[in-house]
């Protein structure tokens, strides 16, 4: 039982990491990416990085993969 707590703990941190990333990605230069969704309207401001999300959920799963395999 004990594994499985380390695991949801790490995965835990790596949401809480991914969260502040795309937080604060316009201010440390992350681009906008082509598909991302914007919604400007009077005073209003809306913005949903799918494509980032996805981008970056695909770096984090082959990276964790790669930790995984190297690890066995």
């Amino acid at each position: 039982m004990g594994e499985v707590g380390r695991l949801l703990i790490v995965f835990g941190v790596v949401l809480v990491l991914v969260g502040l990333l795309l937080t604060f990605a316009p201010r440390i230069g992350l681009p906008r990416l082509p598909g991302d969704i914007v919604v400007q309207r009077d005073g209003f401001t809306f913005y949903f990085p799918i494509v980032t999300s996805i981008v970056v959920s695909v770096v984090l799963t082959l990276l964790l993969n790669a930790l995984w395999w190297a690890r066995r």
